[in-house]
């Protein structure tokens, strides 16, 4: 399970455990080196379009990385909003809307 860590240093984490060179994993990601740098360090945020590769590359459960990342991004938005619990029903009832207009599509 992952830690409650910066997203970049857990990727960082991933990358020394398994003898990575910085230089290795930022071409699979196809960034320069001193990009990933920043990310590992949490100077740059990663994107959602990076965690299926981040996943396959190190073994790790891609629906974790997900979810964690996801759930920070959300935590971060909403961490001095007064209304966090309405505000968190409003969009499961907003998720469920759009669910159901796109599966009846």
């Amino acid at each position: 399970m992952m830690k409650e860590e910066n997203i970049g240093v857990y990727i960082r984490q991933l990358r020394e455990e398994a003898g990575m060179p910085l230089r290795k994993l930022s071409a699979i990601l196809d960034i320069d080196q001193s990009t990933l740098s920043k990310l590992e360090r949490g100077e740059r945020p990663i994107t959602r379009q990076m965690l299926p590769t981040i996943a396959k590359t190190f073994n790790v459960d891609e629906k974790e990385l997900v979810v964690k990342f996801l759930s920070k991004q959300v935590a971060y938005q909403l961490a001095n909003e007064p209304y966090i619990k309405d505000i968190l029903l409003a969009v499961e009832q907003e998720i469920k809307y759009l669910t159901k207009a796109v599966n009846n599509k």
